[in-house]
């Protein structure tokens, strides 16, 4: 069977489309995680401006990760001990 050969051009021209591309994805992407950026730090302003203490939360699930490490059972219904 005759393989197709690809003209060096034509190899250089797909792999600069293909880094064209996905330098313009990446600049789509960035800009997506600085909108989710923005809005978790809205939500965080808004518990913390309810009272809730973030760090003492961060604390506690780091503390019940812990533990749950040290019974070897890693993930253990986390979301039910966290309450």
């Amino acid at each position: 069977m005759a393989e197709q050969q690809v003209s060096k051009e034509e190899q250089i021209g797909f792999h600069k489309g293909a880094l064209a591309t996905l330098a313009k994805e990446r600049e789509e992407m960035v800009k997506i995680l600085q909108i989710v950026e923005q809005l978790m730090q809205a939500h965080l302003k808004g518990l913390k401006d309810l009272g809730v203490d973030l760090e003492a939360e961060a604390k506690k699930a780091a503390e019940i990760m812990k533990k749950a490490q040290e019974e070897k059972k890693p993930g253990e219904d986390i979301a039910h001990r966290l309450g």
